[in-house]
């Protein structure tokens, strides 16, 4: 297939992961004589210090065009972050990017075969034959998307937050979720505060109308603190899908990849009903730019996600997997995991996207 694809490389490690990324889609196309364009845009801190705006215009026209878009995390260190108004940062960015081409359902695979528990900091029997969670998050309503206001009031001051949630928004995510979970013959876990907030209490109201048009796939309701809990001590019980609202789906998403070991290890796919995006979840890591100890898993994992979700390409998707964690199954291992794994070979990033590159070549 032929399709242009906006690159976004982001901040701190974004450069060095996504070029790991465009490497493994490389080898994808040449197996498959796929025809991919690269075209640029700038994005985030860098691109407000160079350009005074955290998605200049040109970068709007190059995702407006593009078939698929691929990011890279955005942020510097703090004292430069905090040279930035808040009405530029390049968080927003980010919120526009998604609120720009509705973005709303948001993948991120939480992965680990029993083969590589030691790459988790639970115990080995806690993870039993591996973690397989796919976690849907709703990612363009909620408290990030509601109205925002800080001020004073009777002489003291405050600020609010308005968490929101339409039927049609939380329809669309309950029915992509169910889909998943028939797809893959797996139980549905949806994830909400229903004994406290109106908007949960709407959320599950919701997800239960949705769930009578799919009788075939269980479904469970849990109470997100009691999730959080049960993630930490039995994370199998969730293998299948998850279902979460944009706040608590962004929070519990983040415990799963330090389950798994890492954040390195969680990529993500925003899709809307024209456009997906993919971009690791974790964040820029200026600490370590440019010294090649990034884990470029998550970006690579994007790309796999963007050749599922975007192209409809599984088998090539599915081969990425299949090689990311062959290379780890190999007795290789990124920095990120070096502490929690005492024995294999410490590859830098080029090194890992090499890896993985080869072996999709030799498939």
């Amino acid at each position: 297939m032929k399709a242009t694809i906006a690159v976004l490389e982001g901040d701190g490690i974004g450069p060095e992961i996504m070029a790991e990324g465009l490497k493994v889609l490389d080898a994808i196309t040449a197996r498959y004589n796929h025809d991919f364009e690269y075209k640029r845009g700038a994005f985030g801190a860098a691109a407000y210090f160079s350009e005074g705006d955290a998605f200049p215009d040109e970068s709007r026209a190059i995702c407006d065009e593009a078939d698929a878009i691929m990011k890279g995390p955005v942020g510097v260190a703090v004292r430069e972050m905090n040279r930035i108004p808040t009405e530029k940062r390049p968080e927003l960015a980010v919120l526009e990017l998604r609120e720009r081409y509705a973005t709303f359902a948001n993948y991120r695979p939480a992965k680990l075969p029993s083969s590589l528990s030691i790459f988790s900091p639970l115990r080995e029997e806690r993870l039993g034959e591996g973690v397989d969670i796919l976690i849907i998050r709703e990612l363009t309503g909620d408290i990030y998307f509601g109205n925002k206001r800080e001020g004073t009031d009777t002489g003291m001051q405050f600020a609010k937050d308005d968490c929101v949630y339409t039927e049609e928004q939380v329809r669309r995510i309950a029915t992509i979720a169910f889909e998943e979970a028939r797809s893959r013959n797996v139980r549905l876990t949806n994830v909400d505060k229903a004994n406290i907030l109106a908007t949960s209490r709407f959320w599950r109201q919701i997800v239960e109308e949705t769930a009578s048009s799919f009788p075939d796939v269980t479904f469970q309701h849990v109470l997100v603190d009691n999730a959080a809990y049960q993630l930490v001590v039995d994370p199998t019980q969730f293998n299948g899908v998850m279902l979460l609202g944009n706040m608590n789906g962004d929070i519990l998403s983040d415990e799963a990849g330090g389950i798994i070991g890492s954040l390195g290890l969680m990529p993500s796919a925003c899709v809307g009903p024209d456009k997906v995006f993919v971009e690791p979840v974790h964040g820029s890591a200026p600490d370590i730019a440019g010294t090649g100890q990034a884990n470029p898993y998550s970006m690579i994992g994007s790309a796999a996600l963007m050749l599922e979700k975007g192209f409809g390409l599984k088998v090539e998707s599915n081969l990425i997997w299949d090689c990311l964690f062959g290379v780890f199954e190999g007795g290789f291992i990124t920095a990120d995991l070096a502490t929690a794994v005492k024995q294999g070979k410490i590859l830098s990033t080029a090194e890992f996207g090499d890896r993985v590159a080869e072996a999709i070549r030799a498939g």
